[in-house]
């Protein structure tokens, strides 16, 4: 059962209720609420699980930060695999480009899932090659990660300086867990009451009473010396325009909350370089409860169009003692193990075991068919 109105106590509830009434049915709330999420941690609410769409975006924002060339990225398997997704822009090295697979350096412990290229999707092999104008998926460690950013982004460097444009409810959490990490946050408000709540409940963070586009203040403040910015006023004109400013004044890397799904294109043409959708990350985390017992995690790409999965494979499952070479393609590629609690990234003379953690990309209309088969 899976609670998401728009009110927290209506979802609380809710699930509540059903806990009493279908004991044996997992229970999911969505809340917008970090104080909730606290109090099913500490065991207080009888729910299965809190899926906090505030501890959501901010999660994905530290990632993208951690690797500033990626448009999208997630993590597996407590952080010992990780998801990118990249564009291939002019001045990425030459390393890489126009070169075979299996002759380019590229990282190791890593895979290319898929090379998307309008619109056809390459799931490659070692004759292929990327080129300027492709988006790839990259399945590895996250080192590997890294060096792929440093490869398709080589003057790009690792975010420690970061300004966030609002200090509601998202911002605030948003800073919370970039201020834990260890980063230096700046935090602009408009409304002075919000302002002084978020600078007493926030220390290390320094804030400011001001409405962010004020050319006076940015120049003051030096605001375009940070190394990132990230906009999450709650509408999203103002995120958009306080975006295109901040870029005039020199910020190089800029992310911005869409709220509404049809700002995320719309963010993109306007040149802001990452765009998250609270509500379409939340729905990545709520999904896979309705997958698969086996399905641990999943994650959407390319407004769904595809899926990477995260499936502990039976011991019924045709593929178990076969190699990664000799298994059928079908529209998916096999990115990472997880056996025994570590990270395998297998090579062609690997073999399936029972019981692996399989972190697999597919298209989203053969996911049933690909959890099925393992």
């Amino acid at each position: 059962m899976i609670a998401c109105t728009s009110r927290d106590e209506v979802n609380l509830v809710a699930g509540m209720f059903a806990r009493r009434e279908a004991e044996h049915a997992t229970t999911v709330i969505r809340t917008s609420s970090t104080e909730y999420v606290e109090l099913w941690r500490e065991g207080q609410l009888d729910v299965d699980f809190v899926v906090s769409s505030e501890l959501e975006t901010a999660h994905a924002i530290s990632r993208t930060l951690g690797v500033p060339a990626a448009r999208h990225t997630d993590v597996f398997a407590e952080g010992q695999v990780q998801l990118a997704e990249f564009d291939v822009a002019e001045g990425a090295s030459p390393t890489v480009l126009h070169a075979s697979l299996r002759d380019a350096p590229v990282p190791r412990d890593s895979k290319i899932a898929a090379i998307i290229r309008g619109d056809e999707t390459i799931l490659p092999g070692g004759d292929d090659e990327i080129a300027v104008g492709d988006r790839i998926v990259v399945i590895g460690s996250p080192e590997a990660i890294k060096a792929w950013s440093r490869l398709l982004w080589p003057e790009g460097g690792a975010v420690r300086d970061v300004v966030i444009f609002g200090a509601g409810r998202v911002g605030t959490a948003i800073a919370r867990v970039l201020l834990g990490q260890g980063l230096s946050v700046r935090m602009i408000e408009a409304s002075k009451e919000q302002a002084l709540r978020t600078a007493e409940s926030l220390p290390k963070a320094r804030v400011f009473n001001a409405t962010g586009v004020d050319p006076d203040f940015l120049e003051r403040e030096r605001i375009g010396q940070s190394q990132a910015a990230i906009f999450a006023m709650r509408d999203d004109a103002k995120n958009h325009y306080a975006a295109s400013i901040a870029q005039v004044h020199g910020i190089p890397f800029t992310i911005a909350i869409a709220h509404e799904a049809v700002s995320v294109g719309a963010f993109h043409r306007a040149g802001i370089d990452v765009s998250i959708n609270p509500r379409a990350v939340t729905a990545e985390e709520i999904v896979r409860f309705a997958h698969d017992p086996r399905t641990q995690q999943i994650v959407m790409l390319e407004e769904n169009r595809y899926e990477v999965l995260d499936v502990t494979t039976r011991d019924s499952s045709r593929y178990i003692g076969m190699a990664f070479r000799d298994m059928p393609v079908h529209g998916s590629i096999i990115g990472a193990i997880v056996r025994n609690g570590s990270a395998i990234f297998p090579h062609g003379d690997d073999v399936l075991q029972a019981g692996d953690r399989v972190i697999i990309f597919t298209e989203a209309v053969n996911a049933p068919w690909v959890v099925e088969a393992l």
